[in-house]
């Protein structure tokens, strides 16, 4: 009988890796309040921006400082904007104890994502990234993905060492991602990553292009910077220029 059950114990579940989106905020105060203000601000202007993202919290930019940190102030801070903190990396010892007991995971050091800009408070960050509510879509030829039904938000497709092609309206909230180029021949309202694995080469193609968030190789922009009047809303294409976003018409 303990044999049975046993046995029945090894088969009732898989454990099997994972990757997940996951934002990165680079916190670059361990003044809590001062956080929370920022916060605030930076979000403001797209109050649905996040969606129960999961967050790493990075330390390398306050490693040094003698501080403390006040994790419980600081993650109760992101929950109020509708994320998860799950992870801390890149502390010293003493914050990375602290961040442990305050519920923390601790992930590995990885090199920071650059932006368009100066960095912000809060960044993309943009990786190995698995489909969360996964659509499914056929293979259309080597290296192409096809999508033609409309992506709604919540939705998520990851055209993993292929392009992907979107024959339908990419809704606000919706992700697009691709090691390639991406292919929207519709509205493109929510999130395109292209170059995911970090191609410079990729690029993205949209017939109306209003995204919430643009990304080629880790190199973002938001709606937070608006379109060219001769862009927004028209057909258009996004490349990388070295360390800068080109957004040019079609």
């Amino acid at each position: 009988m303990a044999l049975t059950t046993a046995a029945q114990a090894r088969t009732s579940f898989d454990l099997k890796s994972a990757s997940l989106p996951v934002v990165a905020v680079l916190l670059k105060t361990t003044d809590a309040a001062q956080f929370a203000a920022d916060l605030a601000e930076r979000v403001a202007d797209a109050p649905g921006f996040f969606d129960n993202d999961p967050v790493l919290i990075d330390l390398a930019a306050v490693k040094d400082a003698e501080a403390p940190i006040d994790f419980a102030a600081i993650t109760a801070e992101l929950r109020s904007h509708s994320t998860l903190p799950v992870a801390v990396r890149g502390g010293s010892p003493a914050q990375m104890d602290a961040a442990r007991a305050a519920g923390l995971a601790a992930a590995p050091d990885a090199a920071p994502v650059r932006a368009e800009s100066a960095a912000p408070e809060v960044r993309e960050v943009i990786r190995e990234v698995e489909v969360v509510r996964e659509v499914e879509v056929p293979i259309a030829g080597p290296g192409t993905m096809v999508v033609d039904k409309p992506l709604r938000s919540g939705q998520q497709v990851y055209a993993r060492g292929a392009d992907l092609v979107v024959m339908a309206v990419v809704s606000f909230g919706a992700e697009v991602i691709a090691d390639g180029n991406i292919h929207v021949y519709a509205p493109l309202r929510g999130r395109a990553i292209a170059g995911a694995r970090g191609n410079t080469e990729a690029r993205v193609f949209s017939t109306c292009l209003e995204p919430q968030l643009v990304s080629i190789a880790g190199i973002y922009r938001t709606t937070e910077t608006e379109l060219p009047d001769n862009v927004r809303g028209k057909p258009a294409q996004v490349r990388l220029d070295g360390e800068k976003l080109i957004i040019e018409p079609l």
